[in-house]
């Protein structure tokens, strides 16, 4: 079991950069596929970025491609989201996933549904 822990959100101006981390407890880190979600007012949390259990596959939702890189450091227990270019539209609250027991390779899902851990989100804020 892990427990996700969210960093690094704050205000920038667009065109920007922010730097999340996600800090998860636990021995058997390299053991989960990991993802980040959004969600803004009003509106449903969606998919952004996900990493599979060693790194080597990610996968990006179309809106924050070319932007957005996700990592992680497995030695660490760290999962990273590198924001780049914001936009005023990223405005959010950015919550990390864990999934346990992923297959190995396989970069995650973009279903909130299949992921079996959260953290309790940090604020992204861009203006303009």
């Amino acid at each position: 079991q892990v427990q996700p822990v969210e960093s690094g959100g704050g205000l920038v101006q667009a065109g920007g950069s922010l730097r999340l981390s996600c800090a998860a407890s636990g021995r058997t880190f390299s053991s989960y596929a990991m993802g980040w979600f959004r969600q803004a007012p009003g509106k449903e949390r969606e998919f952004v970025a996900a990493i599979s259990r060693s790194g080597g596959s990610t996968k990006y939702a179309d809106s924050v491609k070319g932007r957005f890189i996700i990592s992680r450091v497995n030695a660490k227990n760290t999962v990273y989201l590198q924001m780049n270019s914001l936009k005023p539209e990223d405005t959010a609250v950015y919550y990390c996933a864990a999934r346990s027991n992923a297959l190995q390779g396989y970069s995650g899902s973009n279903d909130p549904e299949w992921y079996d851990y959260w953290g309790q989100g940090t604020q992204v804020t861009v203006s303009s």
